[in-house]
């Protein structure tokens, strides 16, 4: 069965800086607490990260996860579809940047997960919420901080 989570934040930088942190998959590990390695396995024409392996703290283990990232609404949306993953069998989702305001930012998050094992509900609502907190709240910091500096 497929689960849904979205959120949304208010970001204080403008939306350009809000997706070039998102698209800087490589970085990930250095802000959003449960990625562990982020390794770019194919790039776009333009350089962008396209094919990503992911390993990430989940559930209480290591998991490992490759999306595939579209690129075709870009700046405004950055979109991926997983196409492997050891514990999912879809982790699809979406960033979406609007100008929210001078130099601010309402940033979209959506998620659509599909577990291969079951889990008990309360160990998926845990799960959810680091997951949307690590999306929303530490890309906020990383972001904010981006701009500061």
């Amino acid at each position: 069965m497929t689960e849904q989570a979205s959120d949304e934040i208010v970001v204080h930088a403008p939306p350009a800086q809000c997706f070039a942190v998102a698209a800087d998959m490589e970085r990930y590990p250095e802000w959003a607490a449960d990625v562990k390695e982020a390794m770019v396995l194919e790039r776009d024409s333009e350089g962008r990260p396209r094919v990503v392996r992911f390993r990430a703290a989940a559930f209480g283990r290591s998991t490992s996860y490759t999306l595939a990232y579209d690129y075709s609404q870009a700046p405004k949306v950055l979109s991926w579809v997983e196409i492997q993953g050891d514990l999912t069998r879809h982790l699809d989702g979406s960033y979406v940047f609007e100008p929210a305001g001078p130099g601010e930012t309402r940033v979209s998050y959506h998620l659509e997960v599909e577990l291969k094992v079951p889990i008990p509900g309360f160990v998926k609502r845990r799960a959810e919420s680091r997951v949307r907190r690590s999306a929303l709240l530490d890309f906020e910091r990383r972001v904010e901080e981006l701009s500061r500096a």
